[in-house]
């Protein structure tokens, strides 16, 4: 079995005003039977939808848990929660069997336990609530025992892993150990007997005596110590009074209670080991055989002490975890990068976004392409608030700093500037277009040029000769181009095309960057004859020789440095850059 679906209302920030409507969920997300990763920034919801979870079903290792009055919506009196499970076994299902309902999923139905956590405030006090369950809107009480059968394997965000799995009174490996085959339901066990014979040799020692009775030699140190208590003791009690020391008696609980798990060949290992460590004991509960309940483990930041290259480790054997699902949490765009994006689920806009093949627009191509080609870079647009989206890596160098200059830095808005490389948009913003149209709340600025060439190349006496295309045609057919790209864009993109030929055509033209521009391209290639500029550019695009990057990064070093004088107002009225202003303001709203 497995968590299927969440549904929450007037939780935390998942809310409205007004009545509670169960028909219109504040949150309704759909969980995959294996690996989930939430992702999103900070107070974008991620622990919400974990501490949802868990305050219904409660955790493995007992954690206080309960409802307070910030869990409420705003100022709200009641809040719901509800979770769906699906894929019972029968074993399973035996559990839950007057609680259970059927549901349809691909033509075939198949047994559902729906589980309804209300709670309500009156006169400013929360009223004690019973987990439900059943197929109506109210439900049935969920008795203790079955419960026992939902309840869930957490781990806290930044988590003490040192003090969880050092021996102390209910230490989380006693626990874990306590509920594996290995131990549980035994009366008589192996380790019993070799405890016994321990303590037995504890007793003989402060008697003076070896395991066989005989006198220890040298060490009588632990008699005498023996002694000289014996001598208060005789004094406080009566003359046949004496002591015995040995350690405590022989219980399972306090032999798994004294354990501790380490790394063998390494003293004082750091927190990233023992983070993973920790991980690998609780893995060892989800996992444990003959259990008939609910396998699912919620982890906050599973980043948390781990460097990058662990943390791809770490994430590569969750995956392959089978018959186990997992919750996970993260900022890291290392692990958005390498968790397929139909395991991913965005929280933001006070919603979360599975992006599973059910729920978006990418069809099977795209997600074979961003399984790819999706790297630690490119991941930062799932966690940004605006995209701008570019075909290379002079628009990348350049637009950052002119968007600094007029006003709207890029980092300050939150906006992520994205070079595909010429790879494809729709393989990204199609990450946020949704088949059930919901906004996420995200602005996608897209910029392209029209492609269309200003100069054509012809042979004459068999020599390459770069001759300037009729202005009025090549107006036309830049008009015509820029026509063509816009239908083939739809939401939530929004395309900002150039109406010339490229990039370079535009700065070159354009009336605040183009005198710089035309220096620095002369300086980058100064043995080419730049008598005419214009026709040596359009010869070097169209045999694809121009040094792009290396123009681009001067020309954003020139403009960074303050060697170009630019203002919002004068690119605004450069028809030639327009554009790209237009797609800051945008990406930056």
């Amino acid at each position: 079995m497995y968590l299927y679906n969440l549904k929450l209302w007037n939780f935390r920030k998942y809310g409205s005003n007004g009545d509670l409507d169960l028909d219109k969920p504040d949150l309704d997300i759909c969980f995959n039977k294996g690996l989930n990763l939430v992702i999103g920034e900070n107070d974008s919801g991620k622990t919400g939808i974990i501490d949802a979870i868990k305050i219904v079903l409660k955790t493995s290792s007992y954690d206080w848990i309960r409802i307070v009055d910030n869990d409420f919506y705003k100022s709200s009196d009641e809040l719901r929660i509800e979770l769906k499970f699906r894929g019972l076994s029968e074993e399973e299902a035996k559990n839950f069997v007057e609680f259970l309902s059927r549901e349809e999923f691909s033509d075939e139905f198949e047994p559902i336990l729906n589980v309804i956590y209300r709670v309500y405030k009156k006169d400013g006090k929360i009223l004690p609530s019973d987990v439900r369950a059943g197929s109506d809107k109210i439900g049935k009480v969920l008795p203790a025992e079955a419960r026992e059968f939902l309840k869930v394997t957490y781990l806290k965000p930044l988590r003490d892993v040192q003090s969880e799995l050092i021996p102390k009174r209910n230490s989380r490996l006693s626990q874990i150990f306590q509920g594996h085959e290995a131990f549980k339901g035994v009366d008589e066990h192996l380790l019993l007997k070799i405890y016994e014979s321990f303590n037995k040799s504890i007793r003989l020692y402060f008697e003076g005596k070896d395991n066989n009775g005989k006198t220890l030699i040298p060490d009588q140190n632990g008699k005498i110590l023996k002694n000289n208590i014996d001598k208060t003791i005789k004094g406080f009690f009566n003359k046949d009074s004496e002591s015995i020391i040995d350690t405590t008696k022989a219980e399972i609980k306090k032999i798994l209670e004294s354990l501790e798990l380490s790394l063998n060949g390494i003293n004082n290992p750091g927190l990233g080991s023992l983070n993973r460590l920790f991980m690998a004991s609780e893995l060892i509960h989800l996992n444990k055989q003959d259990w008939t309940g609910l396998r699912l483990g919620l982890i906050e930041e599973i980043e948390a002490h781990l460097h990058p290259q662990v943390q791809l480790k770490v994430i590569k054997n969750l995956i392959k975890q089978k018959n186990t699902q997992l919750i996970l949490t993260s900022h890291s765009p290392n692990l958005a990068s390498k968790v397929p994006l139909e395991n991913q689920i965005i929280c933001r806009n006070n919603f979360a976004y599975a992006l599973s093949s059910k729920f978006t627009n990418l069809d099977k191509r795209n997600y074979v392409f961003l399984e790819k080609f999706l790297d630690v870079t490119k991941s930062n647009l799932l966690f940004a608030k605006g995209l701008i989206l570019v075909e290379g890596w002079s628009e990348e160098l350049i637009i950052p700093v002119i968007a600094d200059k007029i006003g709207y830095n890029l980092v300050d808005n939150e906006v992520s500037i994205i070079n595909v490389g010429n790879l494809g948009f729709s393989n990204y913003y199609k990450i946020f277009s949704r088949k059930d149209n919901r906004k996420m709340g995200i602005h996608i600025s897209v910029i392209t040029d029209c492609d269309m060439p200003a100069y054509q190349e012809d042979i004459n006496n068999s020599k390459k000769v770069y001759t300037k295309i009729n202005n009025d045609i090549y107006k036309l057919n830049c008009q015509e181009a820029v026509i063509q790209k816009q239908n083939n864009y739809e939401e939530p993109a929004k395309l900002f095309i150039a109406k010339e030929w490229t990039l370079e055509w535009c700065l070159m033209k354009s009336i605040v960057i183009g005198e710089t521009f035309r220096r620095i391209t002369k300086n980058v290639h100064n043995k080419s004859n730049w008598t005419d500029f214009e026709n040596q550019l359009a010869e070097k695009l169209l045999k694809k020789s121009l040094k792009k990057s290396e123009i681009a990064f001067r020309l954003a070093t020139a403009i960074e440095k303050n060697d170009i004088s630019i203002n919002l107002n004068q690119l605004e009225s450069d028809d030639t850059m327009k554009h790209i202003v237009e797609a800051i303001i945008y990406a930056s709203k």
